[in-house]
């Protein structure tokens, strides 16, 4: 059981972030006028890892390492990687992890970074703020929200301001 809700949870929290530079938000263009775009991206889990660096199980300091592909529909559209790394551990196995996860998209980068708790059910609310980004995504800001679909899968709705 825990190893199933440290795998979910580590997928949503990379994966959330990986919504966020889906290719087909356009790019910015010069103005004074902020522009928002909101989509839905899913984020397929192709490679995880949980460190394990204090007493076994979860443990402040352990992480979580995934990088997923990141789909429109039928299309990939970009990759993600991500670490999220247990900043705070209380009974039952609940925990706080702090997620940084970068999304590389065809016009760029896009970072996003947040404070993630997890409880016997799961993760709760699964919210990052966009920090940054590279190339068209260089005033990115905005947030990214994740639901988790299956241990694998993450439906991301990204809001994007530009």
């Amino acid at each position: 059981m825990r190893h199933l809700k440290l795998l979910g949870l580590g997928t949503a929290t990379a994966l959330a972030a990986v919504l966020a530079g889906a290719s087909s938000a356009p790019a910015a263009t010069p103005s004074t006028k902020a522009s928002t775009f909101i989509f839905q991206l899913v984020a397929k889990q192709t490679q995880f890892s949980y460190v394990d660096v204090g007493d076994p199980g979860p443990s402040q300091g352990d992480e979580f390492v995934t990088s997923a592909d990141l789909y429109r529909g039928s299309t990939k559209v970009g990759t993600e990687g991500g670490v999220c790394t247990l900043t705070r551990t209380a009974p039952n196995d609940e925990f706080d992890q702090q997620c940084v996860v970068t999304l590389t998209l065809p016009r760029g980068q896009l970072t996003a970074q947040g404070l993630i708790s997890v409880t016997n059910a799961g993760p709760g609310d699964i919210n990052l703020a966009i920090t940054g980004g590279t190339k068209a995504y260089r005033t990115a800001r905005g947030d990214i929200h994740a639901e988790l679909l299956n241990p694998t899968d993450t439906q991301l709705t990204v809001r994007l301001i530009l």
